[in-house]
């Protein structure tokens, strides 16, 4: 059976480039905003483009918040993706300071421009790897990825896989758990962000043998 992986259609995100990535993958591509769909997926991808608060207030609007908290529950594998990875921390200060939906330690800033750096961060960025992780695998040092953002997680413990360099360490991928998420466009990133989905895809293959 194929694996089936949701992406949570909040009306927030550039969805339509993550179902074809994930097609690409080898998943079935599942673009809903029905929690009953959503929790019976073998995995779940939370993308988004914007404002915090604009994602957040959209996602509790499409009664989706929950769904996702409870997804992530389940144990089952959860990416976000840009915003969608901002989404899963505890707290950002971008539209006036929003609670986000507390699934990564840590929070989420303004960058500061400064030494010819402008903000937003746009462009590709070279990746710093700091511990393995299965959704990196296959990944070299130094791996180009493209970035789109104007505020930064400020992530806490040992959650941190891998930065980049931009005016000092960026997060650009975190995990706790089943909870893993990408500050940069793997969908927009070539081959290596390719890679990216496709270890996604062989995680939630695995997590669904299993169920």
């Amino acid at each position: 059976m194929s694996t089936r992986i949701a992406i949570c259609d909040y009306g927030v995100g550039n969805i339509r480039s993550v179902e074809r990535a994930v097609i690409a993958a080898g998943a079935v591509a599942q673009l809903s905003r029905d929690p009953a769909v959503i929790a019976a997926a073998d995995g779940l991808i939370l993308p988004g483009v914007g404002a915090f608060g604009a994602a957040v207030d959209a996602l509790h609007s499409a009664g989706l918040a929950r769904s996702v908290v409870d997804y992530a529950s389940s144990g089952r594998p959860l990416l976000g993706v840009c915003l969608g990875f901002q989404l899963l921390f505890e707290w950002s200060d971008e539209s006036g300071g929003r609670r986000g939906l507390g699934l990564l330690p840590g929070s989420v800033i303004r960058m500061v421009p400064g030494d010819g750096r402008k903000v937003p961060h746009m462009g590709w960025n070279q990746l710093r790897m700091h511990r393995q992780h299965a959704i990196t695998e296959g990944l070299r040092e130094g791996a180009y990825v493209y970035f789109v953002h104007s505020y930064a997680a400020r992530a806490e413990g040992t959650t941190v896989i891998a930065t980049c360099d931009y005016g000092g360490d960026i997060p650009a991928v975190c995990a706790s758990g089943n909870v893993v998420g990408t500050q940069f466009h793997p969908e927009k990133s070539g081959d290596d962000g390719l890679r990216i989905y496709a270890n996604f895809v062989s995680a939630c293959s695995t997590t669904a043998a299993v169920r």
